[in-house]
């Protein structure tokens, strides 16, 4: 008894996990997440996720425009199979100095079409692009994007969130920025795959935003109910076979 209500609380727990991961508002819109650290004045790699909640169309098309407030001297996107991927770039008011060098012109916007399919309803598809350098003297930026579904809907994210406010309908993708860390993380894989080699491309990842806290939630879950049904097994089978030895006596 014991045991059955051990494994029916696993259950529950596994199924709550999954509703509350589901019903999360990170999950309802763009938004972007960097792997690992996106820190003050270095470089970083970002994925744009986004999410298709949607039952009768499919993503299409994907549209990221870059703060014009805070240009960024590298972009790079990674390419993704079934994407043809577009990069406009803009003339700068003032340029920018980077490795000793001068730079009129930036990434303003980065706009992925889909090939095939897109990103079919009830799943999630990444947009890695690798940034850099990050401004110094902000706490965020703000990328604007725009969300093409195949039936020619058109969704905005847009609006600026503000402090304190209640989260607009239409958010729009913001990166925390981290404190600077030492040499503002130069020669870390981030700059040399964004700013030091021009063909190379950033990693990947393909693990969902939040995913890790509840998987492993559900994993020391499972693993609990796991060891005490498999002990209260090995349980069974000692006193069965006791009791075997002692018919045959």
């Amino acid at each position: 008894m014991r045991v059955s209500r051990l494994a029916a609380a696993a259950a529950v727990a596994v199924a709550g996990s999954a509703v509350l991961v589901l019903s999360s508002p990170a999950f309802a819109h763009v938004s972007v997440q960097p792997e690992g650290t996106a820190a003050k004045g270095g470089y970083a790699v970002v994925n744009f996720r986004v999410p298709n909640e949607r039952d009768n169309a499919s993503t299409t098309a994907l549209e990221v425009n870059f703060p014009a407030d805070a240009p960024l001297s590298s972009v790079m996107p990674q390419k993704i199979d079934g994407w043809k991927i577009t990069i406009t770039k803009s003339k700068l008011a003032k340029p920018l100095e980077v490795h000793g060098r001068q730079i009129s012109e930036a990434v303003s916007k980065v706009t992925w079409t889909a090939d095939g399919k897109g990103v079919e309803p009830g799943f999630i598809q990444q947009f890695p692009v690798s940034i850099g350098a990050l401004p110094e003297d902000a706490d965020q930026l703000v990328f604007k994007a725009i969300q093409t579904y195949s039936n020619k809907e058109v969704v905005r994210w847009i609006e600026v969130p503000e402090e304190g406010a209640e989260e607009p309908a239409n958010p729009a993708p913001v990166l925390a920025l981290s404190a600077a860390e030492d040499g503002h993380a130069h020669g870390s894989s981030a700059e040399e795959s964004s700013g030091k080699s021009g063909d190379a491309e950033p990693a990947a990842t393909t693990e969902a935003a939040g995913s890790s806290d509840g998987t492993d939630t559900t994993a020391r879950v499972l693993g609990v109910a796991g060891i005490v049904v498999g002990v209260a097994g090995g349980a069974y089978g000692v006193f069965a076979a006791r009791r075997r030895a002692a018919d045959a006596s």
